[in-house]
């Protein structure tokens, strides 16, 4: 029986997201070459073809032919899809509660001064615009 097709992009959808939000457009060839430099990933040219086809076909991607060949670029921006992780996370595994997600994170992560510091200032700032 097939699986289900995920509402959210899977692990190497994600990889691949991230690559082309970092460089775009970019060939097959390139592609696999950026996740093999940057998460380790070595995969076959045409596994690849299969996985860009497939983000294509979700939406995820677009692609504009160039000789023989295409280039890819993102059809979703990074706020968008984590965004939707993030509101799916929340509500499936911590029942709607923000500062329970919140204090999963702090508690699970090595979280520094500095790192902390800033958090202060993203919810001061998060207060004043709520308030306004």
């Amino acid at each position: 029986m097939a699986r289900s097709e995920s509402e959210h992009p899977i692990e190497l959808e994600l990889e691949i997201l991230k690559v082309l939000w970092n460089e775009s457009p970019l060939l097959v060839r390139d592609v696999r070459a950026r996740l093999e430099e940057y998460a380790g990933r070595v995969l076959a040219h045409s596994s690849v073809i299969t996985m860009l086809n497939i983000m294509h076909r979700k939406g995820y991607l677009k692609r504009r032919k160039e000789g023989k060949s295409f280039l890819f670029s993102p059809d979703v921006q990074r706020d968008s899809v984590s965004g939707r992780m993030m509101s799916d996370m929340l509500s499936r595994l911590f029942d709607g509660s923000p500062s329970a997600m919140v204090l999963n994170l702090l508690e699970a992560a090595d979280v520094d001064s500095e790192e902390l510091a800033e958090i202060r200032k993203l919810i001061a700032r998060r207060t004043r615009e709520t308030q306004q």
